[in-house]
């Protein structure tokens, strides 16, 4: 009985000793999408705790990138002016070659979770919120002049703090890369 004991944990150590243990294992949690994701396509998730932003093709990590952030990193966006990064769930709603941050891609902010929370604390009203929604059930761009903030977008200029008034920033070189690798109505997943 001692003997069946000992082989059976020998054996047990021997399987997790073979099992991988490199970045791409299935354990590794930062190179694996949420739950959330879709299983089909490119979509994008940003960790901001890690400050990475992540591009996956269905479950498939295809690219990942240092980012920087708004001035104040901490917690989800909920006003005009805050310096945070929204939290949740958007899509890119255009691409701009032409931006005053080298290249970017527009971020669906707000959505209609951020709209209900700015309607509860009565930052916007009931036709501002309609919008909202009816902007996210159409994926075309929300109104981007209310209280609760816009104008969010993915963008170069620099990683290497947080700076931005909200956006995600990205060295030129990585944006560059971005900006070719990602059409309009990509999925984007922002975490804190």
């Amino acid at each position: 009985m001692l003997i069946r004991r000992w082989a059976c944990v020998a054996l047990l150590s021997a399987l997790v000793a073979c099992t991988p243990s490199s970045p791409s294992s299935a354990a590794d949690t930062s190179k694996t999408p949420p739950a959330f994701t879709h299983s089909k396509g490119l979509h994008i998730v940003v960790y901001k705790s890690k400050r990475q932003l992540q591009v996956f093709n269905g479950k498939q990590l295809v690219q990942q990138f240092p980012i920087a952030l708004g001035f104040n990193p901490v917690g989800g966006k909920s006003i005009e002016g805050d310096g945070a990064t929204p939290e949740g769930d958007y899509y890119i709603t255009h691409k701009n070659p032409k931006s005053n941050f080298y290249l970017s891609l527009g971020v669906s902010y707000p959505n209609q979770a951020d709209a209900e929370r700015g309607l509860k604390a009565k930052r916007i009203d009931k036709p501002t919120f309609n919008q909202i929604v009816q902007a996210q059930k159409n994926q075309s761009m929300p109104p981007q002049k209310t209280a609760l903030g816009g104008e969010v977008f993915i963008h170069g200029k620099g990683a290497s703090s947080d700076w931005t008034w909200g956006c995600i920033a990205l060295d030129d070189a990585n944006m560059k890369k971005l900006f070719e690798m990602i059409p309009e109505k990509t999925p984007i997943h922002i975490q804190p």
